[in-house]
C-alpha cells in the first residue's frame, strides 16, 4: 500500500486554512491521500479575521468585509454553506466622504472605479479646483507610461490624473488600502489594474469604461452583491466554518504550536523530506511544508536553507495599524452620514479613515447606538501606536469631535492594535518574487503563500491557498524532482 503523502501547513490565518480546504478538494481529485496538519503559533484561528460580539454590538478587529467582484471569496462561502450568511452594505444615498481643507467633502458614486456616475456632484464638490478638474478629465490624453520600468501608484496617479486629484482623493483611497505610502508602493504590485489598463487602452478611464460595457452585457454570479459584502453575525463564522470542514475531513489542527526551525533532508533521488522543530522541543516530518506566515517569519525560517530567500523576505516590510471601535449615542451631528470618511495625508491628521459601521452594515449595532470604527497608523503614521488605549482612545475621540462634531462621551470602546501586520508592496516587489522563487526552486514541495505576496484581501488570500494546493499536489503526484517550479505564484 502507498504510504499516505504528508503536509504540514505553518500559519492558521485565512491564507493557510484556505490552503488547506483547497488542498482537500485538490487531493481528491487527483486519487492522492494526504495526512494534513495546520501549525498556528498563536492561540486562535484566522489571523487579523476576528469578530468581537458585546451584547448587540458586532465588531471587526481586522478586516469588515471582501470584494464581491472577486468570485473566489464568494465561492468559498458557498461550498462552507455559508450563502446565506452574506450581506450587502447598506443603501444609502451617500456612501463616503473626504476631508479636504479641515471639511468633509462627498466622494463622487463610481469614483472607486474611475467612472464617476454623477459628474455633476464632482463638479461641484469643491475638492478639486477648476484647473484640478480640467487636469483629471485630460486623463485620456496622457501617453501610456513605460512598459519595462516599475514605477510608484504616487507617480503614476499623478502623471496620469493630475497633482491634485491625486493628493485630495485618489492618496488616501488607494494607498489606505494597504495602510501604506504611495510614494513608495510599487504600481504593478499593489495596483496591477491600473498598469494593465494603461498599456491595453491608453488610459485606466477608457480601460474602465470599456471593462464596465463588458461587464454590463454579460450576467454574472455576483448580480445582486454590493461592491463589497460580509457576513451577517461577523467574518469570524468563515473561520468557524473552514476550521469546522477541515476538523471533518480528518485535518489536524494544532494551535499555540510554534515552528522554530525547518530542516530538510534528502528522501529519494530527487526528492527532498522536511523536519519541522517545534518549539516543545518536538519534530514533525513532512513530505510538503506550506509556509503561510508573514514574510518576516518565513525568512527565518528558509535562511538556514537558502540565505539568498531569507534575505529577500526581509526586504518585504510591514506597516502596523490599530482599529478603534466606539459606540456613541444616536444623537448625533448632520456630519454622520453615509459609510465614513478618509483623510488625505496632506491633511497631516493621526485619524486615516472611519466607518459608520451601524450605517454601512446591518447586525451591528441596536438602533439607539452609532457605532464607529476608526483607523490609524501605517507607513510614516505609527508613532501614534505607541500610547496606551486611554490616550489612543482620547486623540481619536478629539479628532472625530474636530471632523465631525462628535462630543458625546462612548457608550463602548475597543482598541485592537495589529504590530507588523500589513505587507508593503515596494517599488521592485515583483523583480524580487522572481528572485525569491528562484532561490528557492530547488526545494520542491517548499511552498511560501500569504499576503506577503501577491494580494492582502481575503479573496486574494484564498486564491492564493488554492495556487498553492495545487503546487503541493502537482509536486506529490509527479513523484520526482520538480526543481523549478515556483515557489509562490507568478500571477494574480
Amino acid at each position: 500500500m502507498t504510504r499516505p503523502r504528508t503536509v504540514v501547513i505553518v500559519g492558521g490565518g485565512i491564507s493557510g486554512l484556505a490552503t488547506a480546504f483547497s488542498l482537500q478538494e485538490q487531493a481528491t481529485k487527483a486519487g492522492l491521500t494526504l495526512r494534513c496538519t495546520i501549525l498556528e503559533s498563536g492561540s486562535t484561528w484566522g489571523g487579523k479575521i476576528v469578530t468581537h460580539r458585546v451584547g448587540e454590538i458586532v465588531t471587526e478587529a481586522g478586516p469588515d468585509s471582501f470584494l464581491s467582484q472577486k468570485q473566489v471569496g464568494l465561492d468559498l462561502c458557498t461550498k462552507l454553506g455559508l450563502a446565506d450568511q452574506l450581506i450587502n452594505t447598506n443603501q444609502t444615498g451617500k456612501k463616503a466622504c473626504v476631508l479636504y481643507r479641515g471639511r468633509l467633502h462627498d466622494l463622487p458614486e463610481g469614483l472607486l472605479s474611475f467612472v464617476p456616475k454623477q459628474l455633476g456632484s464632482f463638479l461641484h464638490s469643491g475638492l478639486l479646483s477648476c484647473s484640478g478638474l480640467v487636469r483629471m478629465g485630460l486623463e485620456f490624453a496622457v501617453p501610456p507610461g513605460s512598459s519595462r520600468e516599475d514605477e510608484s501608484l504616487a507617480s503614476f496617479l499623478r502623471r496620469r490624473f493630475g497633482a491634485q486629484a491625486f493628493e485630495r482623493v485618489l492618496e488616501p483611497l488607494m494607498a489606505g488600502i494597504y495602510a501604506g505610502d504611495a510614494e513608495h508602493m510599487s504600481l504593478r504590485a499593489a495596483f496591477p489594474r491600473f498598469f494593465e489598463l494603461e498599456q491595453q487602452y491608453g488610459s485606466v478611464v477608457r480601460g474602465m469604461m470599456a471593462a464596465k460595457k463588458s461587464a454590463s452585457l454579460v450576467s454574472t454570479a455576483q448580480t445582486g452583491r454590493t461592491m463589497f459584502v460580509s457576513l451577517k453575525n461577523g467574518l469570524s463564522d468563515l473561520v468557524t466554518a473552514l476550521t469546522s470542514r477541515l476538523t471533518q475531513q480528518g485535518v489536524e489542527l494544532r494551535v499555540g504550536c510554534r515552528v522554530d526551525a525547518l530542516r530538510v533532508r534528502s528522501h529519494e533521488l530527487g526528492r527532498w523530506m522536511y523536519d519541522l522543530i517545534l518549539d516543545d522541543g518536538s519534530a514533525l516530518s513532512a513530505d510538503s511544508v506550506v509556509l503561510a506566515t508573514p514574510a518576516y517569519v518565513s525568512a527565518e525560517l528558509v535562511r538556514p536553507l537558502t540565505p539568498i530567500a531569507g534575505g529577500l523576505l526581509d526586504m518585504i516590510p510591514y506597516a502596523s495599524t490599530a482599529t478603534i471601535a466606539m459606540a456613541f449615542p444616536r444623537t448625533l451631528t448632520s456630519a454622520i452620514e453615509g459609510f465614513g470618511f478618509i483623510i488625505p495625508r496632506t491633511e497631516q491628521h493621526d485619524l486615516i479613515a472611519a466607518t459608520w459601521t451601524s450605517l454601512k452594515w446591518p447586525h451591528r449595532a441596536p438602533a439607539s447606538q452609532l457605532l464607529a470604527r476608526c483607523y490609524v497608523g501605517g507607513v510614516g503614521r505609527e508613532d501614534i501606536l505607541q500610547v496606551d488605549d486611554k490616550t489612543l482612545v482620547a486623540k481619536v475621540r478629539e479628532e472625530l469631535a474636530a471632523v465631525c462634531g462628535i462630543d458625546v462621551e462612548p457608550t463602548f470602546t475597543e482598541v485592537n492594535r495589529w504590530w507588523k501586520a500589513m505587507p508593503q508592496y515596494t517599488i521592485g516587489h515583483l523583480d524580487r518574487l522572481a528572485q525569491l522563487n528562484a532561490a528557492v526552486s530547488r526545494y520542491s514541495g517548499l511552498i511560501l503563500t500569504g499576503a506577503g505576496y501577491r494580494g492582502v484581501g481575503i479573496p486574494d488570500c484564498i486564491r492564493e491557498g488554492a495556487l498553492a494546493a495545487e503546487r503541493v499536489v502537482q509536486d506529490l503526484v509527479g513523484g520526482k524532482s520538480l526543481s523549478g517550479r515556483s515557489a509562490i505564484s507568478e500571477g494574480s
